[in-house]
């Protein structure tokens, strides 16, 4: 005797069973999509980092154009990884992330592909964010190499462990965090917007080329580039990699996680206004 079919219980997976493959699958498709795209990726990546460290520490000091004082060439080049990395990471993070999710809501509407997974929209956003964070931490080690081969001044690297790897994470989080935020809010007409007044000022005031305490004689500047999280990523990355007098990491490591949590919530509910819209 056979059982109808209709009386069979359908066995399903547990809903984070799905999810979570669901998940991965929208990693794997980035990352192939990323494998598909190198031609692209690894120039954007690579350029500016080498530029940076390419102009000021190897074409300065190899014209007689001192930067950093008299004898202060070397002190400058330390100092200078840790804001190159720090721009690096919030460059990728919004290039990663902002750039695509623009086009995805634009002309190419593959955003429309990506809702239809079993998934909430909400881990659809978190799914960016994760891929931006791994391409983040892609280019930081790619300025490692850089700051070793191409500086005609040495590099004196104090690396604190610890401080590297909690920091490196956290600024990954964010920058793309950033990147699904200002994805969300800007379409392909507003981003030259984005890099004008955003992306721009933010470069330089982020304290990359000298540390946020050489700004106290100018108070008023000191004070207003607090709101800039690249400040921190400098100086956290300063921290943890320099023997330079850096901001305090008990204020460095609370902004830092505020600002994520921040750009988190604001990107993913963006996000999702945008689709249901």
């Amino acid at each position: 005797m056979t059982t109808p079919a209709s009386t069979v219980p359908a066995i399903t997976a547990p809903a984070h069973v799905s999810s979570g493959v669901a998940f991965r699958a929208l990693l794997l498709r980035d990352a192939f999509v990323l494998r598909k795209n190198l031609r692209e990726f690894l120039p954007r990546t690579i350029l500016q980092p080498l530029l940076l460290v390419f102009v000021f520490t190897y074409v300065f000091p190899k014209i007689g154009q001192g930067v950093g004082g008299a004898g202060g060439e070397a002190e400058f080049s330390t100092m200078l990884v840790a804001g190159v990395l720090a721009s690096v990471i919030l460059f990728q993070g919004i290039q990663s992330v902002a750039l695509p999710m623009v086009q995805e809501f634009g002309y190419t509407r593959e955003i429309e592909d990506r809702v239809l997974a079993p998934l909430p929209l909400e881990l659809v956003g978190a799914e960016k964010i994760v891929a931006g964070a791994l391409q983040c931490l892609f280019s930081a080690l790619i300025v490692f190499p850089i700051a070793t081969f191409v500086p005609a001044t040495p590099v004196h690297l104090q690396v604190d462990w610890l401080v590297l790897l909690t920091i490196a994470p956290l600024a990954c989080v964010m920058s793309a965090s950033l990147g699904l935020m200002f994805g969300t809010l800007f379409d392909p007409r507003t981003v030259p917007l984005l890099f004008g007044i955003v992306v721009i000022p933010l470069t330089f005031l982020g304290c990359i080329y000298f540390p946020w305490a050489q700004l106290e004689s100018i108070r008023w500047l000191q004070i207003l580039v607090l709101v800039n999280p690249l400040v921190y990523m400098s100086e956290g990355f300063r921290a943890a990699l320099t023997p330079v007098h850096h901001m305090s990491l008990w204020a460095i490591y609370p902004v830092l996680l505020g600002f994520t949590m921040v750009f988190t919530a604001l990107g993913l509910r963006t996000f999702r206004n945008r689709v249901l819209s």
